[in-house]
């Protein structure tokens, strides 16, 4: 039987690919390997053998869209790549046990992750790029800014916390009304990923119940992995402290997210100081991105840009 996400597939790789961004896998360690897609411009063609060579340095500020749990890079950034592409070198991975990326090293933590797309943009040639982190990425994002200040200009988060302690997840859990993490971010059947997107979106949409299904087959792979995953992002709070963070932080939050509700960005803003700074979307939950992707663009441009005017300024 045919699968209708499935199926969606190349139509939707073949509009990133108009917008300027093609598929590149790499080998961070032995077995460790993560897909990214990457500016087109980057790779040049060996005459006579039709393979790439090493990619060339990106000659546009690098942008580095991070996915959350629900769904790979471009599915989640789809309708922000042909927004930034004209003015910056836009990288899309795919994290690990999502996409086609895996590794056979058990470290679970966001650290890792975090530190496996830092070598990957490495081998890409970059090193100065902000991050924009989306839920689950948003996590890996704060990792990248904390670990590598030097290669980081400022961070953008949608939607997401630097860390998940055992009272925020108990809190968030309790008011959605879920036993488990895994309960709700690796749903099994339609019924839980219809309420797992009822709780992502300011106003659901209907859709049939075979897409969700379809859905669930595609997306949802890897379980143990990521259930894995899921168990190493919460932390003690006797362990928990925001890090400090050097470089400028901007929140684009959901004004209906459910799940980090806006009180939780405002709270993070005053704790994270003068350098960050807040912009509510209306009419958007979690999946703020996706929702209002024509507002989102429209901040997040404005943010990039005035990062990329301060540079040229310190320049």
């Amino acid at each position: 039987m045919v699968n209708f996400v499935e199926v969606q597939k190349p139509l939707l790789y073949g509009l990133m690919k108009m917008a300027g961004v093609v598929p590149y896998t790499l080998e961070i360690e032995p077995g460790t390997k993560i897909n990214f897609w990457v500016p087109k411009e980057t790779l040049k063609k060996k005459s006579g053998t039709g393979k790439p060579t090493k990619p060339d340095k990106p000659k546009k500020p690098a942008v580095l869209l991070i996915h959350g749990f629900a769904g790979e890079g471009i599915v989640t950034w789809q309708f922000q790549v042909g927004a930034l592409s004209k003015k910056y070198s836009v990288y899309i991975p795919d994290l690990l046990f999502f996409g086609g990326s895996y590794s056979d090293n058990s470290d679970r933590s966001p650290g890792f992750q975090a530190d496996c797309l830092v070598k990957g943009l490495r081998i890409l040639g970059v090193d100065k790029f902000v991050p924009v982190g989306f839920s689950y990425g948003g996590m890996v994002a704060f990792k990248i800014a904390e670990a590598y200040p030097d290669m980081v200009r400022a961070i953008v988060v949608s939607g997401s916390i630097p860390t998940m302690t055992d009272t925020i997840n108990e809190a968030s859990l309790n008011r959605l009304g879920f036993s488990s993490s895994t309960d709700l971010l690796l749903p099994t059947s339609v019924k839980g990923l219809k309420a797992l997107f009822t709780i992502a979106v300011h106003k659901p949409l209907w859709f049939p119940k075979r897409l969700f299904k379809d859905y669930i087959e595609v997306m949802f792979n890897n379980r143990k992995e990521r259930a894995e995953l899921l168990e190493a992002v919460v932390v003690s709070n006797k362990e928990a402290q925001i890090p400090h963070f050097p470089r400028k932080i901007h929140f684009l939050w959901g004004e209906s997210d459910q799940i980090f509700d806006l009180e939780l960005a405002r709270d993070m803003k005053e704790q994270l100081g003068e350098n960050a700074t807040i912009e509510s979307i209306k009419k958007a939950g979690h999946l703020v991105q996706l929702e209002r992707p024509c507002v989102y663009n429209r901040r997040l441009k404005k943010f990039l840009a005035s990062i990329h005017s301060e540079d040229k300024y310190l320049q």
